[in-house]
């Protein structure tokens, strides 16, 4: 099968989000199954910067927006895991960077421009592809970065065009723009409607794309059906229970690459240990508390949170939690930036305990992988997860996940049963920080416990890698194939 990728950033060359690691993996994973994969991307300075050769091509794109001809030069290249890259650049569209593809792009219109002009340009490269009889047969698009593809490719190539999957990895996110935004990326007014790209009187370029792919995946069984409903929805309920009548929306749970997250082959750590010896975590542990300058105790429990500090992620819950969860005997580090008020009040808390806490700010991401093999419990305690990926890192790694039963966190982590013969993590069931905090003192209790060690083997011995996930996307692929919007 010949399959294009469309997203706005790839691990580790540019990454802003999940989204990347998930791209980054998910096409190598279609490669290992004998698939052609090519993943469409904007040129950022970030991508030759880490070593990636690319080759520019004579010819560029002409583009006509409205009366505006805009040329895209583009470019050639190939991933280590084989996966064809290709990169469109635009004098100063894409120069700052994947900083521009935080949140506050939406709403934006030169963000608007830049993923509007994006969007053409995989259109066009479609389209010509076709012309040289050697077309792409799907095109996945990823998020509301991508999300104008498959309307485009609807509304330009019609029934020419190749079958397109959307997949949503967080929904919140849905790239709103004032309606001028449709100027900016030479659209008529005639595609200001409900049925097409009007969402309470902005332009939303992911509900475009729900209208018009031919599928629609999301990251996790449970969140496929929690944004069913209005209470995560995020007012796009009403499109998605129409799309779902249609054709299913799929819960695909995502996978991690286990050449990049492995801690027997893992070079960010001192010491490498598998599940049937993990003694060398003691040693992991042991050195992350000498680099932070903590006291080197491996008895301790040590808890660590890793991620966006938001109030979707829990953030302001953990930083009411902390006082609490620093009166018992414990070492916690939060790795992370976000919300400063948030952070503040992290910060206050950790200030009164600075013998046994760390607040990291954002962390490189060895600093990262080595967080992962030091802990013992990691904390996921976001409001909502699409999937998440921090609660399968901690797994792989011998770390005990302790998250809120929500999206992804519910469908990969089984909630540990009192004797510890059966779970992989310990779930709440309110976002509040006295659950919180509830859940880690069972975590804590099972520690003690002489089921600790097989517990902790039990969790590294998952099947977290990415070949299912792939298989399941394929089947994906071959359904929106045989069944396109019309």
């Amino acid at each position: 099968m010949d399959i294009l990728f469309v997203a706005s950033e790839i691990a580790p060359m540019v990454k802003v989000t999940g989204l990347a690691d998930v791209v980054a993996s998910l096409s190598k994973a279609l490669r290992l199954l004998g698939h052609k994969v090519t993943l469409a991307l904007p040129r950022y300075p970030g991508i030759e910067a880490s070593g990636v050769m690319i080759a520019r091509r004579l010819t560029p794109l002409v583009l006509t927006m409205g009366g505006e001809r805009v040329e895209v030069t583009v470019f050639d290249g190939r991933l280590g895991s084989g996966v064809e890259l290709v990169l469109f650049d635009v004098p100063g569209l894409f120069s700052e960077g994947p900083s521009r593809l935080a949140d506050e792009d939406e709403g934006d219109l030169a963000a608007a421009r830049r993923y509007g002009v994006f969007a053409l340009s995989v259109v066009e490269l479609v389209r010509q592809r076709a012309l040289a009889g050697t077309p792409f047969e799907v095109v996945h698009a990823h998020d509301w970065p991508a999300a104008l593809v498959p309307y485009l490719l609807r509304d330009r190539e019609g029934d020419a065009r190749p079958a397109s999957v959307l997949t949503l990895h967080d929904l919140a996110r849905q790239g709103l723009f004032p309606r001028e935004a449709l100027r900016v990326i030479g659209l008529g007014d005639e595609h200001f409607q409900p049925s097409l790209l009007e969402f309470y009187g902005k332009v939303s370029f992911l509900k475009a794309g729900l209208l018009a792919a031919d599928a629609i995946t999301t990251v996790s069984p449970t969140y496929a059906r929690e944004i069913l409903t209005p209470d995560h929805g995020e007012r796009l309920d009403g499109v998605l229970a129409t799309r779902a009548k249609e054709s299913e929306i799929v819960g695909i749970v995502n996978g991690i690459d286990y050449a990049v997250y492995n801690p027997m082959t893992d070079p960010a750590l001192p010491a490498r240990y598998d599940a049937e010896d993990t003694t060398n975590k003691a040693r992991c542990k042991s050195a992350l508390l000498a680099e932070l300058g903590l006291p080197i105790d491996i008895e301790r429990p040590l808890v660590v949170s890793v991620g966006r500090i938001s109030t979707q992620k829990g953030g302001d819950l953990l930083a009411t939690a902390l006082p609490k969860l620093l009166k018992s005997d414990v070492t916690v580090v939060v790795a992370g930036a976000g919300d400063r008020a948030i952070v503040t009040k992290l910060e206050a808390a950790i200030g009164k305990a600075p013998e046994r806490a760390r607040l990291l700010g954002d962390a490189a991401e060895p600093l990262v992988h080595r967080l992962f093999a030091a802990a013992d419990i990691v904390l996921v305690p976001s409001r909502y997860e699409p999937c998440g990926l921090v609660q399968l890192y901690a797994q792989r790694y011998g770390a005990l996940p302790v998250a809120y039963r929500t999206g992804g966190l519910l469908d990969t982590i089984v909630d540990c049963d009192a004797a510890l013969e059966t779970g992989t993590g310990f779930l709440y069931d309110k976002p509040t920080s006295t659950h919180l905090v509830g859940a880690v003192q069972r975590a804590l209790a099972a520690m003690a416990s002489p089921r600790w060690p097989a517990l902790r083997r039990r969790v590294m011995r998952l099947d977290l890698g990415w070949d299912r996930p792939a298989r399941r996307y394929v089947h994906v692929y071959r359904s929106a194939m045989s069944k396109r919007v019309p």
